[in-house]
């Protein structure tokens, strides 16, 4: 059954929309495709002549910028990753697709970027740009903070899909999933609008005090640079470890840009429906989620990372495949519709 949009959700979703133009219109002065970078005092460092013995200083003290053609790909292959994961949940509806984005973006944004530029660190950027004026967003940050927001609102968390890199980490190492209580996953849930409330309140801080705790505390940025201090790996591979088992721990309770994108999808134009057209109502899908997103037989868009899983698991969908007859599919359901009402019985 198709529930009509309420006036009030999309009175919320239009004004979303134009507090992401302020935001674009309020950071995109002429001088906010330039960060502010730090200068590094070389003449001030220890010269040939103070060190002695043959010493030479190396021809080039700093890294190069990164080229304006480098960001524009980050930014086209940000949106291509996004565009083909909305194409999978709205057509194309094959888990295997996913996946090879899930790798692909793994390898490019994750240890070939490593983990820069991302939307989740972009988040204390915008909030620091807002408060000090002196402060300015280079264009490529902006564009990965507003264009995953942009696309949760009109197809729900794609870019959690498989386009994150710290999402696409632990997806890949999710083994045997288990379904977490719900009241465990609502109160677990709200740790990361805490932690998106304290790293807006550290990034707006006056510059002397200034934190950009998101950036310092990324569980999985060390990985991707091969380097990090021994707590920070250990709690990387705590999360993996727990993410074996539990769907994306990271992500569902603890990534503070999820918590945007939760609150934003949940006024998506055209979320994620499990079935291609009507709804069975069978429950088969419910196990197949390993992120507890589905509340009545029904995806929940701020929670739906988008993975594409319960599709394969729908018989709807695999009629229209080919891979079963509708005898097959009218067994199917009426075996888990009984067995749902006897479970729920029990309980």
């Amino acid at each position: 059954m198709i529930v009509p949009r309420c006036a009030s959700g999309v009175h919320i979703a239009s004004r979303l929309v134009a507090v992401v133009l302020v935001v674009v219109l309020g950071t995109s002065s002429p001088q906010s495709g330039l960060a502010q970078e730090y200068e590094r005092p070389v003449a001030n460092a220890p010269q040939a002549e103070d060190i002695g013995g043959g010493y030479e200083v190396p021809a080039v003290q700093r890294t190069p910028p990164r080229s304006l053609a480098m960001h524009v790909l980050d930014i086209v292959l940000l949106v291509a990753g996004m565009a083909v994961i909305a194409w999978v949940v709205r057509r194309g509806r094959r888990r295997w697709v996913i996946t090879l984005v899930t790798l692909l973006s793994l390898a490019y944004f994750g240890f070939y970027r490593q983990g820069c530029v991302c939307p989740i660190g972009a988040t204390q950027n915008v909030a620091a740009s807002l408060a000090d004026p002196t402060s300015a967003v280079p264009l490529v940050v902006l564009a990965f903070f507003l264009l995953p927001l942009i696309a949760a609102l009109l197809v729900g968390r794609v870019f959690c899909g498989g386009v994150c890199p710290l999402g696409a980490i632990q997806d890949v190492v999710l083994l045997r999933p288990i379904q977490t209580p719900r009241t465990f996953d609502r109160w677990a849930g709200a740790i990361k609008y805490l932690y998106l409330g304290a790293a807006i309140w550290f990034a707006v801080k006056v510059a002397a005090q200034r934190d950009f705790i998101i950036c310092r505390f990324d569980p999985f940025v060390g990985f991707f640079r091969l380097n990090g201090t021994a707590w920070m790996l250990g709690f990387g591979v705590a999360l993996l470890a727990i993410g074996t088992v539990v769907g994306r721990p990271y992500c569902r309770y603890l990534c503070p840009y999820g918590g945007l994108l939760a609150i934003v999808s949940r006024f998506a134009f055209w979320p994620v429906k499990i079935t291609p057209d009507e709804e069975l109502d069978c429950g088969l899908c419910v196990d197949s989620c390993p992120y507890g997103a589905i509340k009545d037989l029904r995806a929940e868009p701020s929670k739906c990372l988008a993975c594409a899983r319960c599709f394969a698991h729908c018989p709807r969908q695999q009629l229209a495949w080919g891979e079963i007859e509708l005898v097959q599919l009218e067994e199917m359901v009426a075996e888990a519709k009984a067995s749902r009402q006897v479970h729920e019985g029990d309980a």
